[in-house]
């Protein structure tokens, strides 16, 4: 694959990664009356801008420290 293919498959990543994120926020971020709750959606904010604590390697060691929370 050439360079130039890379950067567009990269460039078409990081929408759908911003369209999945939005998604979530608008979904889980509302409160029983359906309004956006506040508070969550400056904890989500604050998450997307901290470092990771985690690195998972595969599918079980994500469901390793998933179930340690």
């Amino acid at each position: 694959m050439s360079q130039t293919g890379t950067k567009v498959k990269t460039a078409d990543l990081v929408k759908e990664v911003k369209l999945l994120r939005s998604f979530v926020i608008g979904f889980a971020g509302k409160d029983d009356e359906g309004d956006y709750n506040p508070q969550f959606a400056e904890r989500v904010l604050k998450a997307l801008v901290e470092k990771p604590t985690e690195e998972f390697t595969d599918s079980k060691s994500f469901l390793v420290n998933l179930r340690k929370l």
